[in-house]
């Protein structure tokens, strides 16, 4: 605990105890904030052209119904690429959806791969397909845990199963994986699926998953050298435009001050700005991202304060401070927290509406920790846990700057919060309790979803964990199946990726560990490898040896 005193009176001294995160500092200090580009644009930037251009005919006159077609659009998006490429892509799956039980004379690899590629674009086909694998008892036959490739196909596959699909044997698909591991040693399939397992494809987070990628792709015999250079290429440019950015909003970050005003916050900058581009990294959404990261990098102080910092009476007149949102409002307030409340002002003044109601969230599980440690019921829980994610706000801040295709109608709807939005909400909010709550209950925090499940239903730790797990897999299931329900007219799918998006983010950071909180370990890795460390070129890559990324998993 951290003892600070806080004088009320001229002749009275009160000593106010206070819990204390024990935060690690800030891992990158002020590497981002000089940003010169050295770059050649002018050349680079024709190559990319020319490139793009031979990776687009390429894409053009593959035939649209073969499995050739399928693996092309599934490397593409894999390398990160599919942005450049949507409306030839919708295309072909918009023609392999119309035909769609034309491809169910396949092989396992290439039912589950058209499968999961049509899923993914939002189009609701059966899985009725896979029955030809099953036997009369309704199981996989035994023959196909020989096909490795089929079975990687079929996990993905089944990760965009919805309730009821029980055919999409996920705990087979991921038995046989493991099974496989030690017979494939540690060829290019072998980190693909060691990777897989921990990171499938639903969850992956693009430019993470796309710097391992393009590893596994160059690995294989039968890459196609064009497509090879030109993601290098794209990985790189885009990476120089996300350096700009990280610099802007450094420059930013140091203007407010806040990390020694507030020494008790979690400073973590670079690490809330890869959240936003887990959200979205596309160069349109730049002004977007900037966006998305300063509230982002607002919220996350404000949650601490709730959680950690400010006493019951202090977080009250915060509260009452943020509804009537006014700088008139602060005058009662300590010191600390005039400060914090001036930034927020001049950070949310366009989205009051939102911060409102995220602040009594806060404010509801600081009054459960502090009047007599209550535990409440995980009805009372979870339903304060939508809000209290943060992904109520965050979702609809996302849209911000991502032009002409948010509508009134797009808002409408957004802030109704619809099942989708709900399901990402509370996925966040328990894989973070998953993480989190052991470190939290040290230091005396409200409790978490895994306190109030063993309390209400008498279980070990252990056996909440599990049930924890199951829940958010149900949540994942919501989550397919509302995305396919959600009328694109009103609300197009470019809207609906970022509350996908804020879920894998969540499923990435919480995966093992607090990595937002913790960031000094795997996370500085992940960044580094995102928006430092550059594709080298294959004459490079011989000199140099392959840098360790994750579990087993090497990225060039």
């Amino acid at each position: 605990m951290l003892l600070c005193t806080q004088t009320v009176a001229v002749d009275h001294e009160v000593i106010i105890t206070r819990r204390a995160g024990n935060h690690h500092p800030n891992v990158w200090r002020d590497h981002f904030l000089a940003y010169v580009d050295l770059s050649g644009a002018n050349e680079e930037e024709k190559k990319h052209e020319v490139l793009k251009e031979e990776v687009r005919n390429m894409l053009v006159m593959t035939p649209s119904n073969s499995l050739e077609k399928l693996e092309l659009i599934n490397t593409i998006q894999c390398l990160g690429l599919a942005y450049h490429f949507e409306s030839e892509i919708d295309e072909s799956l918009s023609y392999m959806h119309t035909h769609y039980e034309e491809h169910w004379i396949g092989d396992l690899h290439a039912i589950a791969l058209c499968f999961r590629l049509l899923r993914q674009e939002g189009y609701y086909v059966s899985c009725y397909a896979f029955k030809k694998f099953t036997n009369d008892q309704g199981n996989f036959k035994e023959e196909l845990v020989k096909d490795v490739q089929g079975m990687l196909s079929l996990y993905e596959a089944a990760q965009f199963r919805v309730h009821g699909e029980h055919i999409l044997a996920l705990n087979f698909t991921i038995t046989q994986l493991k099974l496989s591991l030690p017979k494939l040693s540690n060829s290019q399939l072998a980190q693909q699926i060691t990777n897989a397992l921990k990171f499938p494809i639903k969850d992956g987070i693009v430019r993470v998953e796309t710097k391992k990628y393009i590893s596994f792709y160059q690995q294989n015999q039968n890459h196609n050298q064009a497509l090879l250079n030109f993601v290098k290429l794209d990985f790189n440019i885009l990476q120089r435009l996300h350096k700009k950015e990280l610099s802007d909003i450094t420059r930013w970050w140091k203007e407010l001050k806040l990390v020694n005003a507030l020494p008790y916050i979690r400073d973590r900058l670079v690490e809330t700005y890869f959240w936003s581009l887990g959200v979205y990294f596309e160069p349109q959404y730049s002004v977007a991202r900037k966006i998305l990261t300063k509230n982002l990098y607002i919220i996350c102080i404000i949650d601490d304060t709730y959680d950690i910092y400010g006493t019951l009476d202090e977080l009250t007149l915060f509260t009452r401070a943020v509804e009537r949102w006014n700088i008139d409002a602060s005058e009662q307030l300590p010191s600390f927290m005039k400060i914090l409340y001036r930034d927020l002002l001049d950070t949310y003044d366009e989205i009051e509406k939102e911060l409102t109601n995220e602040n009594k969230d806060y404010f509801q599980e600081a009054k459960w920790y502090h009047e007599l440690k209550k535990i409440p019921r995980m009805e009372q829980y979870m339903k304060n846990g939508i809000p209290s994610s943060s992904y109520l706000l965050l979702a609809t801040t996302s849209w911000l700057a991502m032009g002409k295709v948010v509508t009134k109608d797009a808002f409408d709807w957004i802030a109704t919060q619809p099942p989708i939005l709900v399901a990402s909400s509370l996925i966040m909010r328990l894989l973070n309790d998953l993480s989190s709550h052991e470190e939290e209950q040290k230091r005396g925090d409200a409790a978490s979803s895994i306190e109030c499940y063993m309390k209400e239903y008498g279980v070990t730790k252990e056996e909440a964990h599990t049930k924890i797990r199951n829940i958010i897999q149900n949540y994942w299931k919501d989550l397919n199946e509302e995305y396919f329900k959600v009328d694109v007219a009103i609300v197009p799918r470019v809207l609906l990726m970022p509350i996908i998006n804020l879920a894998r983010v969540a499923e990435f950071l919480y995966k093992d560990e607090d990595a937002y909180t913790f960031s000094k370990n795997n996370l500085k890795d992940a960044i580094s490898a995102m928006v430092i460390d550059p594709i080298i070129s294959t004459d490079d890559n011989k000199k140099k040896k392959n840098r360790l990324f994750g579990d087993g998993v090497f990225v060039q």
